[in-house]
């Protein structure tokens, strides 16, 4: 995964509004991240651009809880992280 054309590789990294997050070129045929593209919903939110052909998208803003769908346990991740 790379932000701003950087590579991260540390899952608890925080993205920025405007900040542009892509797949590498080299991992874009990797089957996990086409068997996940394949699979996944073409839902548009109002907080993320996306580009599919890039397979980038650019984090427009942070969004309200009330604005993402998933069901998210938000307590158990900050226990995660607090450990």
């Amino acid at each position: 995964i790379t932000v701003n054309g950087e590579i991260v590789n540390v899952p608890s990294y925080s993205v920025r509004p405007g900040d542009v997050v892509s797949i590498r070129e080299k991992s874009k045929s990797l089957e996990c991240i086409t068997d996940s593209l394949a699979s996944s919903r073409s839902n548009q939110y109002s907080w993320l651009e996306w580009d599919n052909s890039m397979l980038a998208g650019k984090f427009m803003n942070v969004p309200e809880r009330s604005e993402i769908p998933e069901n998210i346990k938000e307590q158990l991740i900050v226990e995660l992280y607090s450990k």
